[in-house]
């Protein structure tokens, strides 16, 4: 029998061994030292069997754009098992103490990333956004559809980054659901660092603002370079790696591509995690020239209190449906409810009526955001839809302005 209790700052070297042990990782100095750093401003979960740490998982004290909110929402991060005690309940108590711990702190929510989907749909976690990888041939002029915008590009120290690009990223994140926040550090540790962690041959961070000088920048764009040539033809041109790009436009958005895919000693441009509407997609105007070359599950959330999650959201259009919501972990969350919902307001009591619509929690939290339709998963058979038209009622009401999307990683 494990005993569940918190990590002390002295015990964190002893969880970093544990982690890199499950994951196979071995990092330089440097990387952790980063973390380390990263581990003392997280909440921490151990798994102690006598002295032996065999378990651990760490949260960030993140909030989470939601429709027409931002709520507390912890990120679970470093989840780990030592092999030895695997298949032995440690990973269910830790994750069991964690929704406990999220739901007295008053969190509705909690997030993560999944390193193997197959594990956290039995916690209630459904996948709430997807990402994409685009890439761009850029041995020739990005074909578009649409006209660059004219205003002038311009280069950002990245000591000077965060001042002026951290604003603009927060303004943005209340736009499309599904983005924490980032402070100081993180900015610092995970995206302005002078080395990247994954690809040590990656160059510094670069950032480009477009904008009229002494004006509110219009978007940005922070990339890497990597010069693949080295003498071997057959490796190809340089990357161009894309790590995050924001615009208030499709025009603003144009010029920013246009500018990446027409560095010098480049000729591929490739962006992970990108949203699935991407304007990209659509004023490309040759669309062999720019691909999508993956589609992956990304954030996955957790209603740790359902009732709080749905009343705290905004809604795009009036929806009264009963909903019964099966939840094996938090039983308080189970039952049967009457969700009445809409611009003015949302009420989400106990009902007695049949059920319109049957969900397990983890359904639920995939079509929170708005990322995942209701009448998909009734197709699927993951949901049982009693009423005719009440999965799209409920779809119309959840539906965002833009796709639910983060590139955060954690």
């Amino acid at each position: 029998m494990v005993d569940i209790r918190e990590v002390p700052e002295a015990d964190i070297d002893r969880a970093l061994e544990l982690a890199y042990l499950v994951f196979h990782d071995r990092p330089e100095a440097e990387g952790r030292r980063r973390h380390h750093a990263l581990l003392r401003t997280c909440a921490r979960l151990g798994a102690y069997d006598g002295d032996a740490l065999v378990g651990f998982m760490a949260a960030h004290d993140f909030r989470l754009s939601v429709p027409g909110a931002d709520l507390p929402c912890p990120g679970l991060t470093f989840v780990s098992v030592a092999p030895t005690h695997r298949r032995r309940g440690v990973l269910t108590a830790l994750m069991d103490e964690q929704l406990r711990r999220t739901g007295a702190a008053g969190s509705p929510i909690a997030a993560l990333w999944a390193s193997e989907s197959a594990i956290y749909g039995r916690f209630g976690y459904g996948c709430a956004t997807q990402g994409a990888t685009v890439e761009i041939d850029s041995t020739r002029p990005l074909a578009l559809r649409i006209a660059p915008d004219a205003r002038p590009l311009r280069l950002v120290d990245p000591r000077d980054a965060i001042a002026l690009i951290g604003p603009y990223h927060e303004a943005a994140r209340a736009g499309r659901p599904g983005r924490p926040t980032r402070d100081a550090e993180r900015w610092n540790e995970s995206w302005l660092s002078e080395q990247d962690e994954e690809d040590e041959e990656l160059g510094p961070p670069r950032i480009i603002v477009l904008g009229d000088p002494g004006e509110p920048i219009a978007g940005y764009v922070l990339y890497r370079t990597k010069h693949e040539a080295d003498g071997a033809p057959a490796r190809g041109p340089g990357l161009v790696r894309v790590d995050e790009l924001e615009a208030d436009t499709p025009a603003v958005a144009a010029a920013l591509w246009d500018c990446l895919a027409g560095l010098d000693l480049t000729g591929r441009v490739r962006a992970w995690g990108r949203p699935l509407d991407d304007p990209l997609l659509r004023f490309a105007a040759d669309r062999d020239q720019v691909r999508v070359t993956a589609q992956f599950p990304a954030l996955w959330l957790r209603l740790v209190d359902v009732r709080a999650a749905l009343t705290r959201r905004s809604w795009a259009a009036p929806v009264e449906v009963v909903l019964e919501v099966a939840d094996v972990r938090l039983p308080a969350n189970a039952g049967r409810y009457r969700l009445k919902a809409g611009p003015d307001g949302t009420a989400y009591e106990r009902a007695t009526a049949p059920a319109d619509l049957e969900f397990d929690v983890r359904d639920l939290a995939a079509c929170y955001l708005g990322g995942t339709r209701a009448a998909e998963l009734v197709a699927a058979g993951l949901v049982a839809e009693r009423t005719p038209g009440a999965a799209a009622a409920l779809d119309a009401a959840l539906h965002t302005p833009l796709l639910p999307h983060t590139a955060d990683e954690f």
